[in-house]
Protein backbone atom coordinates (compact mmCIF):
# COMPACT_ATOMS: atom_id res chain seq x y z
CA UNK A 1 0.00 0.00 0.00
CA UNK A 2 0.95 3.35 -0.41
CA UNK A 3 2.69 5.27 2.30
CA UNK A 4 2.24 8.86 1.15
CA UNK A 5 -1.00 10.59 0.76
CA UNK A 6 -2.56 10.82 -2.99
CA UNK A 7 -3.87 13.95 -2.98
CA UNK A 8 -7.03 15.03 -5.66
CA UNK A 9 -4.16 17.08 -8.05
CA UNK A 10 -1.97 14.10 -8.18
CA UNK A 11 -5.18 12.34 -9.56
CA UNK A 12 -5.63 15.15 -12.12
CA UNK A 13 -2.42 15.57 -12.95
CA UNK A 14 -1.64 12.05 -13.99
CA UNK A 15 -5.32 12.01 -15.84
CA UNK A 16 -4.34 15.34 -17.87
CA UNK A 17 -0.93 13.53 -18.75
CA UNK A 18 -2.39 9.81 -19.89
CA UNK A 19 -6.26 10.20 -20.35
CA UNK A 20 -6.61 7.28 -18.23
CA UNK A 21 -9.59 7.81 -15.64
CA UNK A 22 -9.94 9.20 -12.39
CA UNK A 23 -10.15 5.44 -10.44
CA UNK A 24 -7.22 3.82 -12.49
CA UNK A 25 -5.31 7.08 -12.25
CA UNK A 26 -5.73 6.69 -8.31
CA UNK A 27 -4.68 3.05 -8.74
CA UNK A 28 -1.78 3.88 -10.61
CA UNK A 29 -0.34 6.31 -7.71
CA UNK A 30 -1.26 4.03 -5.02
CA UNK A 31 0.86 1.12 -6.68
CA UNK A 32 4.00 3.33 -7.27
CA UNK A 33 3.62 5.32 -3.82
CA UNK A 34 3.20 8.07 -5.52
CA UNK A 35 5.76 8.22 -8.02
CA UNK A 36 4.25 10.25 -10.92
CA UNK A 37 6.52 8.28 -13.70
CA UNK A 38 6.42 5.02 -12.58
CA UNK A 39 2.54 5.49 -12.46
CA UNK A 40 2.66 6.44 -15.83
CA UNK A 41 4.32 2.89 -16.80
CA UNK A 42 1.75 1.02 -14.38
CA UNK A 43 -0.83 2.56 -16.63
CA UNK A 44 0.87 2.06 -20.15
CA UNK A 45 1.60 -1.93 -18.93
CA UNK A 46 -2.37 -2.42 -17.66
CA UNK A 47 -2.95 -1.15 -21.51
CA UNK A 48 -1.27 -3.45 -22.79
CA UNK A 49 -2.68 -5.99 -20.71
CA UNK A 50 -6.36 -4.77 -21.69
CA UNK A 51 -4.79 -4.95 -25.90
CA UNK A 52 -3.94 -8.67 -25.16
CA UNK A 53 -7.45 -9.51 -23.69
CA UNK A 54 -8.78 -7.59 -26.28
CA UNK A 55 -6.59 -8.63 -29.28
CA UNK A 56 -9.53 -11.11 -30.82
CA UNK A 57 -12.04 -8.06 -30.89
CA UNK A 58 -12.94 -6.52 -34.00
CA UNK A 59 -12.16 -3.36 -34.35
CA UNK A 60 -14.60 -2.26 -37.27
CA UNK A 61 -15.34 1.64 -36.04
CA UNK A 62 -12.56 3.96 -36.27
CA UNK A 63 -11.45 7.90 -38.05
CA UNK A 64 -10.16 7.64 -41.56
CA UNK A 65 -7.87 10.82 -42.33
CA UNK A 66 -6.18 11.86 -45.83
CA UNK A 67 -3.97 14.81 -45.85
CA UNK A 68 -1.54 15.83 -48.33
CA UNK A 69 2.05 18.17 -47.70
CA UNK A 70 2.06 21.67 -48.35
CA UNK A 71 3.19 21.11 -51.96
CA UNK A 72 0.42 18.32 -52.93
CA UNK A 73 3.36 15.87 -53.63
CA UNK A 74 2.42 13.96 -51.40
CA UNK A 75 -0.66 12.53 -49.36
CA UNK A 76 -1.18 9.56 -47.02
CA UNK A 77 -4.74 8.54 -46.06
CA UNK A 78 -4.69 5.90 -42.93
CA UNK A 79 -6.97 4.45 -40.65
CA UNK A 80 -7.45 4.81 -36.23
CA UNK A 81 -9.57 2.03 -35.88
CA UNK A 82 -11.94 1.71 -32.43
CA UNK A 83 -14.49 -1.16 -31.59
CA UNK A 84 -17.78 1.59 -31.91
CA UNK A 85 -18.89 4.41 -33.01
CA UNK A 86 -19.40 5.95 -29.57
CA UNK A 87 -15.74 6.38 -29.73
CA UNK A 88 -14.79 7.32 -33.49
CA UNK A 89 -17.07 10.37 -33.11
CA UNK A 90 -16.26 11.68 -29.75
CA UNK A 91 -14.40 14.58 -30.46
CA UNK A 92 -11.28 13.77 -28.15
CA UNK A 93 -10.88 11.14 -30.65
CA UNK A 94 -10.89 12.69 -33.99
CA UNK A 95 -8.40 15.09 -32.68
CA UNK A 96 -6.23 12.38 -31.58
CA UNK A 97 -6.40 10.55 -34.62
CA UNK A 98 -5.61 14.24 -36.69
CA UNK A 99 -2.52 14.52 -34.52
CA UNK A 100 -0.95 11.30 -36.22
CA UNK A 101 -2.05 12.37 -39.43
CA UNK A 102 -0.25 15.41 -38.98
CA UNK A 103 2.53 13.83 -37.06
CA UNK A 104 2.74 10.78 -40.59
CA UNK A 105 2.96 14.42 -42.85
CA UNK A 106 5.71 16.54 -40.78
CA UNK A 107 7.84 13.26 -40.59
CA UNK A 108 7.45 11.99 -44.15
CA UNK A 109 6.22 8.43 -42.65
CA UNK A 110 6.34 5.53 -45.26
CA UNK A 111 4.71 3.06 -43.14
CA UNK A 112 2.03 2.33 -40.46
CA UNK A 113 5.76 0.39 -38.72
CA UNK A 114 7.63 3.97 -38.69
CA UNK A 115 4.82 5.75 -37.48
CA UNK A 116 4.01 3.96 -34.87
CA UNK A 117 7.69 5.16 -33.85
CA UNK A 118 7.00 8.90 -34.28
CA UNK A 119 7.24 10.89 -31.80
CA UNK A 120 4.55 13.64 -30.78
CA UNK A 121 5.47 16.04 -28.04
CA UNK A 122 7.73 13.39 -26.57
CA UNK A 123 6.30 10.31 -26.55
CA UNK A 124 6.06 8.14 -29.43
CA UNK A 125 2.72 7.22 -31.21
CA UNK A 126 2.89 3.39 -30.27
CA UNK A 127 2.80 4.49 -26.41
CA UNK A 128 0.00 7.31 -27.16
CA UNK A 129 -2.06 4.65 -29.07
CA UNK A 130 -1.84 2.43 -26.03
CA UNK A 131 -2.47 5.19 -23.40
CA UNK A 132 -5.70 6.13 -25.04
CA UNK A 133 -6.32 2.68 -25.21
CA UNK A 134 -6.28 2.52 -21.44
CA UNK A 135 -7.96 5.68 -20.97
CA UNK A 136 -11.20 4.50 -23.35
CA UNK A 137 -10.75 0.48 -22.80
CA UNK A 138 -11.17 -0.31 -26.72
CA UNK A 139 -8.93 -1.64 -29.10
CA UNK A 140 -7.67 0.99 -31.15
CA UNK A 141 -4.41 1.01 -33.59
CA UNK A 142 -3.24 2.03 -36.84
CA UNK A 143 -4.57 -0.10 -38.88
CA UNK A 144 -4.46 1.01 -42.25
CA UNK A 145 -1.75 3.60 -43.83
CA UNK A 146 -1.56 4.37 -46.95
CA UNK A 147 0.84 6.51 -48.77
CA UNK A 148 1.06 8.30 -52.33
CA UNK A 149 3.49 10.47 -54.36
CA UNK A 150 3.23 12.95 -57.38
CA UNK A 151 3.30 15.86 -59.52
CA UNK A 152 0.20 16.82 -57.74
CA UNK A 153 -1.74 14.87 -55.24
CA UNK A 154 -5.50 15.67 -54.29
CA UNK A 155 -7.39 14.33 -50.91
CA UNK A 156 -10.99 13.66 -50.12
CA UNK A 157 -12.46 12.49 -46.94
CA UNK A 158 -16.36 11.61 -47.45
CA UNK A 159 -19.25 10.75 -44.52
CA UNK A 160 -17.64 12.30 -41.42
CA UNK A 161 -14.27 10.42 -41.69
CA UNK A 162 -15.29 6.92 -42.49
CA UNK A 163 -13.38 7.19 -46.38
CA UNK A 164 -10.54 8.49 -47.43
CA UNK A 165 -9.27 8.98 -50.64
CA UNK A 166 -5.58 10.20 -52.16
CA UNK A 167 -5.42 10.60 -56.17
CA UNK A 168 -2.15 10.63 -58.03
CA UNK A 169 -1.87 13.24 -61.49
CA UNK A 170 0.56 13.99 -63.52
CA UNK A 171 -0.33 18.06 -63.15
CA UNK A 172 -1.52 20.28 -60.58
CA UNK A 173 -5.27 20.09 -61.48
CA UNK A 174 -7.19 20.53 -57.77
CA UNK A 175 -10.53 20.66 -58.94
CA UNK A 176 -10.35 17.61 -61.40
CA UNK A 177 -8.44 15.84 -58.39
CA UNK A 178 -11.38 16.35 -56.10
CA UNK A 179 -13.93 15.23 -58.72
CA UNK A 180 -11.85 12.17 -59.30
CA UNK A 181 -11.44 11.21 -55.68
CA UNK A 182 -15.50 12.07 -55.04
CA UNK A 183 -15.49 9.18 -58.20
CA UNK A 184 -13.18 6.92 -56.55
CA UNK A 185 -15.33 6.95 -53.09
CA UNK A 186 -18.55 6.50 -55.33
CA UNK A 187 -17.53 4.00 -57.46
CA UNK A 188 -14.42 2.12 -55.72
CA UNK A 189 -12.68 1.19 -58.70
CA UNK A 190 -10.30 -1.70 -58.79
CA UNK A 191 -7.37 0.32 -60.50
CA UNK A 192 -7.40 3.01 -63.44
CA UNK A 193 -7.70 1.49 -66.56
CA UNK A 194 -7.27 -2.30 -67.35
CA UNK A 195 -3.63 -2.40 -67.88
CA UNK A 196 -3.24 -1.57 -64.04
CA UNK A 197 -5.28 -4.29 -62.93
CA UNK A 198 -3.19 -7.18 -60.98
CA UNK A 199 -2.76 -9.85 -62.99
CA UNK A 200 -4.16 -11.73 -59.75
CA UNK A 201 -7.22 -10.06 -60.09
CA UNK A 202 -7.85 -10.39 -64.00
CA UNK A 203 -7.40 -14.45 -63.29
CA UNK A 204 -9.66 -14.53 -60.53
CA UNK A 205 -12.54 -12.66 -62.34
CA UNK A 206 -11.52 -14.99 -65.47
CA UNK A 207 -12.04 -17.61 -63.24
CA UNK A 208 -15.70 -16.48 -62.02
CA UNK A 209 -16.88 -15.83 -64.99
CA UNK A 210 -15.31 -18.55 -66.69
CA UNK A 211 -17.52 -21.41 -64.01
CA UNK A 212 -21.02 -19.73 -64.49
CA UNK A 213 -20.91 -19.75 -68.36
CA UNK A 214 -19.47 -23.39 -67.95
CA UNK A 215 -22.54 -24.15 -64.99
CA UNK A 216 -24.92 -22.72 -67.68
CA UNK A 217 -27.11 -25.47 -68.71
CA UNK A 218 -27.24 -23.86 -72.42
CA UNK A 219 -23.50 -23.88 -72.71
CA UNK A 220 -23.28 -27.90 -71.84
CA UNK A 221 -20.67 -29.13 -74.96
CA UNK A 222 -19.72 -26.49 -76.52
CA UNK A 223 -16.62 -26.37 -77.71
CA UNK A 224 -13.62 -24.48 -74.90
CA UNK A 225 -13.17 -21.77 -77.74
CA UNK A 226 -16.68 -20.59 -77.31
CA UNK A 227 -16.54 -20.22 -73.61
CA UNK A 228 -13.68 -18.28 -73.67
CA UNK A 229 -14.33 -16.00 -75.88
CA UNK A 230 -17.42 -15.28 -74.02
CA UNK A 231 -15.59 -15.21 -70.96
CA UNK A 232 -13.55 -12.50 -72.88
CA UNK A 233 -16.83 -10.30 -73.63
CA UNK A 234 -17.77 -10.50 -69.67
CA UNK A 235 -14.15 -9.62 -68.87
CA UNK A 236 -14.47 -5.95 -71.15
CA UNK A 237 -17.45 -5.47 -69.48
CA UNK A 238 -16.03 -5.89 -66.09
CA UNK A 239 -13.07 -3.27 -66.88
CA UNK A 240 -15.43 -0.90 -67.55
CA UNK A 241 -17.26 -1.04 -64.68
CA UNK A 242 -14.81 -1.75 -62.59
CA UNK A 243 -11.67 0.48 -64.08
CA UNK A 244 -11.96 4.27 -63.01
CA UNK A 245 -11.26 5.98 -66.23
CA UNK A 246 -14.12 3.65 -68.36
CA UNK A 247 -16.32 4.20 -65.77
CA UNK A 248 -19.51 7.14 -66.08
CA UNK A 249 -18.45 10.18 -64.49
CA UNK A 250 -20.65 10.43 -61.64
CA UNK A 251 -21.14 14.33 -62.48
CA UNK A 252 -21.78 13.95 -65.69
CA UNK A 253 -23.36 9.84 -66.86
CA UNK A 254 -23.38 11.45 -70.35
CA UNK A 255 -19.47 11.14 -70.59
CA UNK A 256 -16.72 8.89 -68.97
CA UNK A 257 -14.15 9.61 -66.44
CA UNK A 258 -11.38 9.82 -68.87
CA UNK A 259 -13.46 12.04 -71.53
CA UNK A 260 -13.96 14.50 -67.81
CA UNK A 261 -10.13 14.46 -67.61
CA UNK A 262 -9.57 14.53 -71.45
CA UNK A 263 -11.46 18.27 -71.15
CA UNK A 264 -9.95 19.35 -68.44
CA UNK A 265 -6.88 20.12 -69.24
CA UNK A 266 -5.98 16.27 -70.68
CA UNK A 267 -4.80 15.49 -66.62
CA UNK A 268 -3.26 11.79 -66.00
CA UNK A 269 -4.39 9.60 -63.64
CA UNK A 270 -1.43 7.91 -61.93
CA UNK A 271 -3.01 6.35 -59.33
CA UNK A 272 -4.94 6.54 -56.04
CA UNK A 273 -5.53 4.94 -53.03
CA UNK A 274 -9.01 4.48 -51.05
CA UNK A 275 -9.11 3.31 -47.54
CA UNK A 276 -12.79 3.02 -46.12
CA UNK A 277 -14.57 1.57 -42.46
CA UNK A 278 -15.74 -1.92 -42.75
Amino acid sequence: MSSVTITAADINKLRQATGAGMMDCRKALTETNGDFEAAIDWLRKQGQKVAAKRSDREAKEGVVLAKTTADNKTGIVLCISCETDFVSKNADFVAFATSIADAAIANNVKSAEELNEVSINGAKVADLINDKLTAIGEKIGVSRFERIEAPFVASYIHGANRMGVLVALDKDAAEAGKDVAMQIAAMNPVAVDPESVPAEAVERERAIVTEQISADPKMAGKPAEMIAKIADGKLNAFFKEQTLLAQPFVKDGGKTVAEYLKSNGDVKVLGFKRVALG
